[in-house]
């Protein structure tokens, strides 16, 4: 009898040493946030690999520009405006209002400000968001589908 519970200990200790350890929330919130501010220095640094790094490939994105976007269509729109050397563009650290995360799901509101200049003229513009954020099969939380909006137009990238 003794042996069968030792044996039985040693089958549960083993599977205790392979399963995956619970979701921390603190964790994966610092992942999170850590992740939007390498978008940000990509975006800035006009590293348009970097920029869709952070988007997962079924991406659904609403911006006033377009409803549904994909994946591919927010990289190219992104890569094309990146790659205008008379723009300068520079977003600021995201401000991050909440993120909960539940499981391998986070929900992220946020507001970026944006500053883009063209010759003589600056626009900086706010615009609010809401990002959804799902765990990967790589362990990383990428943008699976996000909304934005501004309360005015940036007047440069009209």
């Amino acid at each position: 009898m003794r042996k069968a519970l030792l044996a039985i200990s040693a089958i549960l200790a083993g599977v205790g040493a392979t399963s995956p350890a619970l979701a921390d929330v603190a964790s994966d919130k610092a992942a999170i946030t850590a992740r939007l501010q390498r978008w940000t220095e990509a975006f800035n640094t006009r590293d348009a690999t970097g920029v869709c790094d952070i988007f997962a490939p079924d991406l659904v994105s609403t911006v006033p520009e377009a409803l549904d976007g994909s994946h591919d269509a927010i990289c190219s729109r992104l890569s094309i405006l990146l790659k205008k050397p008379e723009l300068q563009l520079h977003y600021d650290r995201p401000d991050i209002r909440e993120i909960i995360v539940s499981g391998d799901i986070a929900v992220v509101r946020l507001f970026w400000t944006l500053t883009a200049r063209k010759g003589a003229t600056q626009s900086m513009d706010t615009e609010a968001g809401m990002d959804i954020f799902q765990r990967q099969p790589d362990g990383r939380w990428s943008i699976a589908r996000f909304i934005s909006f501004g309360t005015m137009p940036n007047k440069v990238l009209q």
